[in-house]
C-alpha cells in the first residue's frame, strides 16, 4: 500500500489518500455531461485490473472535487474526501463532439 506524496504540483489537495498500490492505471474516463471534458475517473492502483480509486468533478472545472478509496476492494468506500487525494489525472485535451 501507498500514501499518495503530499504537495503534488499542480494538486489542491487537503488530504492524501492511501491506496493499494503505486500505479496509475485508469480504467474509465468519462464525460457526464457532455462538455468534452472528463468529470470521472474510475482507476485500479494495483495492477489487479479491479477499481481501487474513484473520482470525480461535481462542479465540471475540470479538477477533481471528490476521491473515493476502496482499500478491499468490496464495493463500499473504505474513505472520502475532498480533492484530488494527492492523485491528479493528467488532464487530456477537451474532446470534440461531431
Amino acid at each position: 500500500m501507498s500514501q499518495a506524496p503530499e504537495g503534488v504540483a499542480g494538486a489542491e489537495t487537503t488530504e492524501t489518500v492511501q491506496t493499494r498500490g503505486d500505479e496509475r492505471v485508469e480504467l474509465l474516463r468519462a464525460d457526464t455531461n457532455n462538455d468534452g471534458r472528463t468529470d470521472v475517473w474510475v482507476v485500479d492502483t494495483d495492477g489487479d485490473g479491479k477499481a481501487d480509486l474513484f473520482q470525480f468533478d461535481t462542479d465540471h472545472d475540470g479538477k477533481v472535487d471528490v476521491t473515493m478509496v476502496d482499500l478491499d476492494e468490496d464495493g463500499t468506500p473504505d474513505e472520502v474526501i475532498d480533492g484530488d487525494g494527492g492523485l491528479p489525472p493528467e488532464q487530456l485535451p477537451p474532446t470534440v463532439q461531431v
